[in-house]
């Protein structure tokens, strides 16, 4: 066995900066000695980034605690909020509207899930809705935030949360957090990329005034243009627009306005949906939605009159496309974030997924000699990750009863991944849902958006549906109450904001 396969990396590259190359840079550089391992970050002030990314989900809180950041000094730092979930209105039907929770939804008693207990309850004339059994949910009804409660007996055991920011504020955070750790900063526009002629690795990057950067391991984090992955390596792309049709935006930012919701909220709209994330300092707004059925002028119009107070700019579009590159990890580059793939921001999984591409790297991390074995399991670990978002999210789109416009009647009818199919089957026609290969999305989360959108199971499982009707009411009914009385002695989400991690 040669010493190249034992020597470590010795000069890491990070091309582009926003969250994904600074959330690169921050995570290595908590991990790896300067003295071995140099990282160095290249990019451009006149090269903006889409900065639209602001909600999250709580696997971002695991992230901050690896870099051992501060969480009040975080909130500080990027004008945060607390998030608890997102409410979904206009989804199944006009007029409907739910709120997908984090944290777990009621309690699963005697090994059977809670929702047979729900459906059971419901067919006895109990309407009240699923939500109503999730700490979450009520909290975020309600207006109120507290940290989670260590005893398990406690109600807010069960609260789970994640965070409304400023992705361009928590990128110029992390760019400090690594800069203090040793990263090197290069400003400059890459006009050259060199590889070796026998194995096509990137060797060096040459910017625009003639500096050399040479890296024996490179990111790419280069937004859509995916210079290196798509221009340089030439990475095929996977499109799933078929499935996800929307390829448009037009975001804009207004002022702050009323009491600090923690929750995300995600209207549909006639041909998309529009989102309202509120951070301390301003409030952020987009209008997802898709060419083929609306132009640019009616989705502006829609988005403006949307919005519930005074935009600070003019509406800024933004051209996507849905899907994934076939290979995350080619020759010895990785992309991360918009060069990987593109997601839709309904679930809030962008800054998740360069998490997770961070992680599956540090995980498998690479001597100097990248075994083709360790890039196969990364590319095979990412893409499954994409693929298990994608289905998720396409289950919000087909699992409607709309038909009030053209685009609904598309989703409505269109043919979905087989993936997303079985499971909706399942869930149909016998009320259940399993988890496989450790996927992001919770039983919960699935359960949330199923009877939300108006997937009501044929049956109930037979050991609950044995129960006498009036204990499981009983139950159900302690426990609603319960939890609200523990929301109502809550501070609001405002009061805890302002003494422990107000803005300056």
């Amino acid at each position: 066995m040669s010493d190249t396969q034992h020597a470590p990396l010795k000069h890491i590259v990070i091309l582009g900066g926003g969250s994904a190359g600074w959330m690169a840079a921050a995570a290595l550089s908590s991990l790896l000695s300067p003295d071995v391992t140099r990282i160095t970050l290249i990019e451009s002030d006149q090269i903006g980034t889409v900065g639209v990314g602001e909600a999250t989900i709580p696997d971002m809180i695991n992230f901050n605690r690896m870099l051992g950041i501060n969480e009040a000094e975080f909130l500080k730092a990027t004008n945060g909020t607390f998030k608890l979930g997102i409410e979904f209105k206009d989804w199944g039907k006009l007029g409907d509207s739910y709120i997908h929770p984090f944290g777990s939804i009621g309690v699963d008693m005697q090994g059977i899930d809670f929702h047979h207990y729900w459906l059971h309850n419901r067919s006895s004339g109990n309407s009240a809705p699923l939500q109503n059994y999730s700490m979450c949910a009520v909290a975020a009804e309600n207006g109120k935030f507290t940290l989670p409660d260590p005893n398990p007996r406690s109600p807010l055991s069960h609260l789970r949360y994640a965070y409304h920011i400023d992705a361009t504020a928590y990128a110029r955070y992390l760019r400090n957090y690594a800069e203090k750790r040793g990263v090197t900063r290069v400003e400059g526009k890459v006009t050259r990329v060199d590889q070796q002629n026998e194995t096509g690795d990137i060797t060096t990057l040459t910017l625009e005034n003639g500096q050399t950067i040479t890296g024996d391991f490179f990111f790419d984090c280069t937004g859509f243009r995916s210079l290196l992955t798509e221009k340089i390596l030439d990475v095929p792309f996977e499109d799933w627009s078929h499935w996800l049709p929307c390829d448009s935006a037009q975001t804009v930012a207004t002022e702050r306005v009323g009491s600090l919701i923690p929750y995300t909220k995600a209207t549909a709209k006639t041909a998309g949906w529009q989102w309202r994330i509120p951070t301390q300092h301003r409030t952020g707004n987009g209008h997802i939605y898709s060419s083929k059925f609306m132009d640019d002028a009616e989705a502006k119009d829609i988005l403006m009159a949307g919005l519930d107070s005074q935009p600070l700019s003019e509406p800024r579009k933004i051209s996507f496309k849905t899907g994934c590159r076939e290979t995350l990890w080619n020759k010895n580059c990785i992309a991360l974030g918009l060069s990987a793939g593109f997601l839709e921001p309904l679930e809030s999984t962008s800054l998740f997924l360069i998490q997770q591409g961070i992680s599956r790297f540090i995980s498998l991390f690479p001597s100097a000699d990248v075994s083709d074995v360790v890039r196969t399991e990364y590319n095979k670990q990412m893409r499954k990750e994409f693929h298990q978002v994608r289905d998720f999210i396409i289950l919000h789109y087909v699992a409607t009863e709309r038909d009030d416009s053209p685009f609904w009647n598309y989703c409505r009818t269109m043919d979905i991944p087989e993936s997303l199919k079985s499971k909706m089957d399942l869930f149909d026609k016998a009320g259940r849902i399993f988890r496989y290969d450790d996927e992001l999305f919770s039983k919960e989360s699935w359960i949330a958006v199923f009877l939300g959108q108006n997937i009501i199971p044929d049956v109930t499982d037979p050991i609950v549906s044995s129960l006498p009707k009036a204990q499981v009411d009983h139950s159900l009914k302690s426990m609603s109450g319960a939890m609200q009385q523990v929301a109502q002695n809550m501070p609001t989400h405002e009061e805890f904001l302002q003494r422990y991690g107000a803005a300056v």
